[in-house]
């Protein structure tokens, strides 16, 4: 049986720990933290529970198929259930639009803005549907190896029929009229931590799947994900080593040889790595001269996505409502995304993101209390540092006062019973996220598909890697699609 070493137990480590130990390999997971999770970790506090990272379930096949492959009924792993509506988003100076993926309740939100633009919304998700079908087929589910798995006539031509040259919110703006329609199809851009105004038209493809698969909530929050992976890891026979970080990857005359923590080298026939692809460059392998291309000054120079700052409130009342998932928009949103991506400073009128677990989810708070977990998209680190403790009150001080000014939790400030934030340095230091940047390489045109790092590691064998860096990207399941290429790349090579 051979021996493979997965670095790493974020949710892409995970899931390729898990497809190969079913595969039948002798699978050792090494991970930095205590626990599993990776960015899909929790706080478990006083009572509230709150999911660090992702916290939204799209495409939910991808995520039961991992269980299914190994023989396991996914209900009994990862209970989910649709939530309905989706989202709600609330724009400065207009009304609320509440988005439902039920197909009457869309029409009548559609039709209740204008026909004309009803029409073109659903021309939109026609035409992004016919998109996604090509990207799933000729790039998302299939991996880069050499050139000619690119520059072929049957890649080109499907690379053609993607047209993705445009931004994503001028593609949308062919297709309709009302501005709150258009920043509701742009800005899960920022899912993927790239700007709707400059991030290729492909990436519209969320809110497409966001309607026509719905969005899911997973009992017990989206930690649930990454324990279950962890417990079908250990029953399938994987050996977990938890709070043991991994210094080196080991490679020789080309050749990947295993591991080394502290002065121990420990061999392995193969390694997949899950750590955040340019941190692995240049802490993991550090002799330059083994990474081909991948120089710290390339690695300097690639374009990273934008981070977060992220307040968990635990509230000691329960608020009205049944929206899961909200969005408040900037009065402008389009200096708030340039102020993220160009400028560089921390938006004084930001977006920002409010979930609320509990309202589906009793046992995340004590009986009566509710948990608010807080996002507000901010610049990585190489265009902004300042998170000092000071640095942070003041931009807590500043959203808490928003939070009151613009929602329901008009006395927010008077209940805040526990809260705990994560900053870009937090993200850097806890994941070893490069710059801070939540979702890893910026998703541009240049670092997509044949341009972002390959599966299988172009200059040493038996070495292979995913992750939200990797090819095919960000977004917990394209981070599993990549975990599911890094293994059929490392099985082709075995056979």
């Amino acid at each position: 049986m051979k021996k493979i070493i997965v670095v790493g137990a974020g949710v892409a480590g995970l899931s390729a720990a898990v497809r190969l130990q079913n595969l039948g390999y002798d699978v050792h997971l090494y991970e930095k933290d205590v626990k599993p999770g990776g960015k899909m970790n929790q706080i478990d506090k006083d009572g509230f529970r709150f999911d660090v990272g992702p916290t939204i379930v799209m495409m939910p096949e991808i995520y039961r198929e991992v269980f299914e492959v190994c023989g396991k009924d996914p209900d009994e792993y990862i209970p989910m259930e649709k939530v309905d509506p989706m989202l709600e988003l609330f724009f400065a100076n207009d009304d609320p639009l509440l988005f439902s993926s039920d197909l009457t309740k869309l029409t009548k939100t559609l039709e209740d803005i204008s026909e004309e633009d009803a029409q073109g919304y659903f021309a939109f998700l026609a035409d992004i549907y016919k998109r996604y079908l090509v990207a799933k087929e000729h790039f998302i589910t299939k991996s880069f190896r050499g050139p000619l798995d690119f520059y072929n006539p049957k890649s080109l031509w499907a690379g053609i029929k993607l047209r993705t040259f445009s931004d994503a919110y001028s593609s949308i703006s062919k297709f309709v009229k009302d501005d709150r329609l258009r920043k509701s199809l742009a800005f899960q851009t920022l899912y993927i931590g790239v700007s709707p105004y400059q991030g290729p038209s492909l990436y519209t493809i969320i809110p497409m799947i966001e309607l026509f698969y719905g969005v899911h909530f997973m009992k017990g929050g989206m930690y649930t994900l990454a324990k279950s992976l962890d417990r079908l890891f250990k029953e399938l026979g994987g050996t977990a080593h938890y709070g043991t970080p991994v210094d080196e990857i080991v490679i020789e005359n080309k050749m990947t040889k295993g591991i080394r923590i502290g002065q121990e080298m420990i061999k392995a026939d193969a390694v997949v790595c899950g750590a955040d692809f340019p941190y692995a460059m240049k802490h993991l392998i550090p002799d330059e001269k083994k990474r081909g291309k991948y120089s710290d000054k390339k690695i300097d120079k690639m374009e990273y996505s934008c981070s977060c700052f992220l307040m968990y409130l635990g509230l000691d009342k329960a608020y009205p409502g049944e929206t899961l998932h909200s969005i408040y928009f900037a009065e402008d949103f389009e200096r708030n995304v340039s102020d993220l991506f160009e400028d560089g400073v921390l938006p004084e009128d930001p977006s920002f993101y409010l979930y609320r677990p509990t309202l589906l989810d009793k046992d995340l708070a004590p009986e009566g209390k509710e948990g608010l977990y807080v996002l507000i998209p901010v610049p990585e680190l190489s265009k902004y540092h300042d998170w000092s403790d000071q640095a942070i009150q003041v931009y807590r001080d500043k959203v808490v006062k928003l939070i009151q000014e613009k929602t329901q939790f008009t006395d927010l400030d008077e209940h805040i019973v526990f809260e705990k934030y994560y900053t870009p340095d937090k993200f850097k230091q806890q994941f070893n996220a490069y710059n801070g940047a939540t979702f890893g390489l910026k998703p541009i045109l240049s670092q997509s598909n044949y341009y972002r790092p390959h599966n299988k590691f172009d200059y040493a064998e038996n070495l292979y890697f995913c992750g939200s860096s990797t090819h095919p990207g960000a977004g917990v399941p394209i981070v599993m699609q990549s975990a599911k290429l890094a293994v059929e790349e490392l099985v082709k090579d075995d056979q």
